[in-house]
């Protein structure tokens, strides 16, 4: 027996326009949800409503850096469905290319920063007084960088961190109120934001194959975290962890974390294309910004 069965239920969620929202977006609809597809790309979104049906379909253009448009979307989520019962804090960038701490633009750093964390809180304090109404769940996307080391990758890792923190503390304070919240933890995953590791980035491609060996490094299709989302819903998982094989690595944080930093600190080929890193960016270290869906 599920625990929160889907059906019927209104869900908004944030970083829609593709990757693990829009795969998200198609499995709480085939389930018999009410979607609301939020994100910057209005045409992506509205694409993919009309594409899933305009019944049960919402697309609203929102940045998640703009509290009073989160709070616009709420409102117009509850008019036309009533209410909101689930929340899906999702989007996320990523700075692209990769950069070290030394070498980042201070400006892309700071954004990187304010949509993967400060987005996801003013996403859920928009949504959380309808969410404790209907004592539904709120969800949020953090990462196996939320205990991985983090290196050329900073901005990322750090929120991803803090998401984490958040969504502990959410899931102990909305108890009281016969809420629940949740932490999504996925690993490699086959999005645009994964593409400097995959390819798009020849360093930080290498890096990936020397840091996460063997399975660890493969990524899967955003279907299957969907599929790991609506699940996690349905039970009102504390945790979400996708692929599964990432489980040990999180439980064992407090004794594997030492040795990997270790290893990431001191490895030769790691140590070279550190360097090779830095010295690409330049003398001005500046990178372009990237809005890429998860």
């Amino acid at each position: 027996m599920l625990t929160y069965p889907i059906a019927g239920k209104t869900v908004f969620i944030t970083g829609a326009a593709g990757g693990i929202g829009a795969a998200t977006a198609r499995t709480l609809h085939s389930r018999g949800a009410n979607v609301v597809l939020a994100d910057r790309g209005i045409d992506a979104i509205s694409a993919l409503a009309r594409d899933l049906g305009g019944d049960r379909t919402l697309a609203l253009s929102v940045d998640v850096t703009d509290r009073a448009a989160l709070a616009d979307a709420v409102d117009h989520t509850v008019d036309r469905f009533g209410g909101l019962d689930v929340v899906f804090a999702n989007a996320g960038i990523a700075a692209d290319p990769p950069a070290t701490i030394a070498t980042i633009d201070p400006a892309m750093f700071e954004r990187v920063v304010e949509v993967d964390l400060l987005g996801v809180w003013r996403t859920v304090r928009a949504a959380l007084p309808h969410v404790i109404a209907a004592r539904g769940h709120v969800l949020v996307t953090a990462s196996v960088y939320a205990y991985f080391n983090g290196m050329t990758n900073a901005p990322y890792a750090m929120s991803k961190a803090g998401v984490e923190q958040f969504g502990r503390a959410l899931r102990a304070e909305l108890g009281i109120h016969g809420a629940s919240a949740g932490v999504l933890y996925p690993g490699w995953v086959h999005t645009p934001i994964a593409g400097a590791a995959f390819g798009s980035n020849d360093i930080t491609t290498r890096m990936r194959e020397i840091a996460f060996p063997s399975l660890l490094g493969k990524a899967i299709a955003p279907t299957r975290v969907a599929e790991a989302v609506v699940r996690g819903i349905e039970n009102r998982s504390a945790r979400v962890m996708v692929p599964r094989r990432w489980v040990p690595f999180s439980a064992l944080r407090g004794l594997l974390n030492p040795v990997t930093d270790l290893i990431a600190e001191r490895h030769p080929e790691l140590r070279r294309l550190l360097r090779r890193l830095e010295e690409s960016a330049g003398p001005t270290g500046k990178s372009p910004q990237t809005n890429s869906p998860r």
